[in-house]
């Protein structure tokens, strides 16, 4: 008997500090609510500026055991939004279970006590009607936020399965699921998940019917914020395949595509070393195998602050785009501008004076493999006061030195345009014809004008480029003959006759 009062004791005790718990809970997510959504703004106003949305919370209901409130995503006032008009908002409800151990925890038998658990779902209104349709009437996703005692969060995002059939157009999704967790200033943020198919059945502007598919997408990374307010990190994205129709025909199939990307901040703690890895096992056009390819790019001693001075300047820049209806109303005018600003930007990124490497960039197919490897080192424009007076010296402002080589089989450059012509509509006789004689063409072109050479079969062209001077094949030469050799002018001549005779083309090889 005493036993079974101790024990209900026990239990009477633990539902005393629960509730108490959870009412505690409720009470500081209440006077918490409106500095955390303070917070998540200037997130959103720091990492994606662009955006031009706030959040607002709403509705609040605080219970024993759970709150409720709406989370408002609406344009901030007085700015254009290309998403959302003036008045119109995107709504999601919350549902929050309080701690220490929330009730949608215990369902799923989870007892790691936690501060709150947070279940998010999109609400119908005038802005996610169309989602609403194609998901039978549910929210398009749900998902469902840890909070713990720390701050940091975990949210398991599930997007559900879409099918939509109007007017001749399809949508199909299988749906997803994705995982993110952050820190509780949100600093370091990690995203992974899969989603197994997609397809879209479209018209496009020539009323051809369009059909897009893809087949098992899959990512993971992570990034963190550094000291200059950039965000460093990891991310890797894998799809088994890509695929594209027109008429039910079969267009182009791209098989397994990966792109794994990663920066990180050098041992300086000032600069930033990037690399970017793309693989593509297959690509099929109109059923012609036509190779696969991949691409190893790094950019190095990237000046950190320099970075975040550019990202700022570029984001200013088109924010400011976006605030002028007649350029958003025009996307050609717009790209133009988005292009310049890009542009006008670069320069703040030469202060590390960075390095850019490619190796390589290659291109493979049943006869052999193309390659092209580049070394291009950068120097800060800014470190030069003179006025440049020579093309060289123009040069000399930007690049330190530049190594680059091309190498092309040439049985493997005719075999895809075997390829090409038979897409053309040549028979397999007739496009091996065509494809010899081209690339044959072109291998005597490029000896003839002094661009590439032939060895061993292989078409190979060679540039490295210093203080001045160009060595081209091996041949070396000032800066104003190699530009010479095109035709092209040079700071001297836009002030004065060029009297150098034009380089006469040389003899190709046998």
């Amino acid at each position: 008997m005493k036993k079974t009062l101790v024990a209900a004791g026990v239990i009477v005790a633990l539902g005393v500090v629960w509730t108490a718990g959870a009412w505690y809970t409720g009470k500081q997510l209440e006077g918490r609510l409106a500095d955390m959504v303070s917070e998540a703004n200037a997130q959103i106003k720091r990492n994606a500026p662009e955006a031009n949305v706030e959040l607002l919370a709403q509705d609040y209901r605080r219970g024993l055991f759970s709150s409720q409130f709406n989370l408002q995503i609406k344009p901030v006032d007085g700015s254009e939004n290309p998403w959302l008009k003036p008045g119109q908002s995107v709504v999601l409800h919350e549902v929050v279970d309080h701690g220490p151990l929330p009730l949608a925890q215990l369902k799923s038998f989870n007892l790691m006590p936690s501060m709150a658990s947070v279940h998010t779902e999109l609400v119908n209104n005038d802005v996610t009607k169309a989602l609403f349709e194609i998901a039978k009437g549910e929210s398009p996703f749900t998902a469902d936020t840890r909070i713990g005692y720390s701050g940091d969060t975990r949210s398991d995002i599930s997007l559900r399965p879409l099918n939509s059939e109007k007017d001749g157009e399809t949508v199909a999704f299988s749906g997803g699921e994705f995982r993110l967790t952050a820190d509780k200033d949100g600093n370091a943020i990690s995203l992974s998940g899969s989603a197994e198919s997609g397809l879209v059945n479209a018209v496009n502007e020539y009323g051809q019917k369009v059909q897009l598919s893809f087949n098992n997408l899959k990512t993971d990374g992570s990034s963190e914020l550094a000291s200059f307010e950039e965000r460093v990190g990891s991310q890797k994205l894998s799809l088994d395949k890509l695929a594209i129709a027109i008429e039910n025909k079969e267009m182009a199939v791209l098989d397994g595509m990966n792109i794994n990307a990663k920066s990180d901040v050098a041992t300086d703690k000032k600069t930033i070393n990037s690399q970017l890895d793309y693989t593509l096992n297959s690509l099929k056009v109109q059923g012609q195998d036509l190779g696969s390819g991949n691409l190893t790019l790094k950019v190095g001693q990237i000046d950190g602050q320099a970075w975040h001075q550019f990202s700022q300047q570029y984001n200013a820049q088109t924010r400011a785009l976006m605030a002028q209806p007649d350029v958003m109303q025009n996307p050609e005018l717009y790209q133009q501008k988005a292009t310049e600003a890009f542009l006008s930007a670069v320069p703040l990124l030469l202060k590390g004076e960075p390095v850019i490497t490619i190796a390589p960039l290659s291109w493979k197919n049943a006869k052999g493999e193309t390659t092209f490897n580049l070394s291009l080192f950068l120097k800060d424009p800014a470190s030069v006061t003179a006025a440049p007076q020579t093309l060289a010296e123009e040069v000399d402002r930007n690049v330190k030195s530049l190594d680059s080589k091309l190498t092309i089989p040439v049985d493997m450059a005719t075999e895809f345009m075997t390829q090409v012509a038979k897409l053309e509509g040549y028979q397999q006789e007739d496009a091996a014809k065509l494809a010899n004689q081209q690339v044959k063409g072109l291998a005597a072109m490029g000896q003839m004008f002094r661009i590439t050479t032939l060895e061993n079969n292989t078409i190979l062209a060679s540039l490295q480029y210093a203080n001045g001077q160009v060595t081209l094949n091996g041949e070396k030469m000032p800066l104003e003959q190699f530009v010479g050799m095109f035709g092209l002018p040079s700071l001297q001549q836009q002030e004065q006759p060029d009297e150098t005779p034009p380089l006469t083309p040389a003899v190709p090889q046998q």
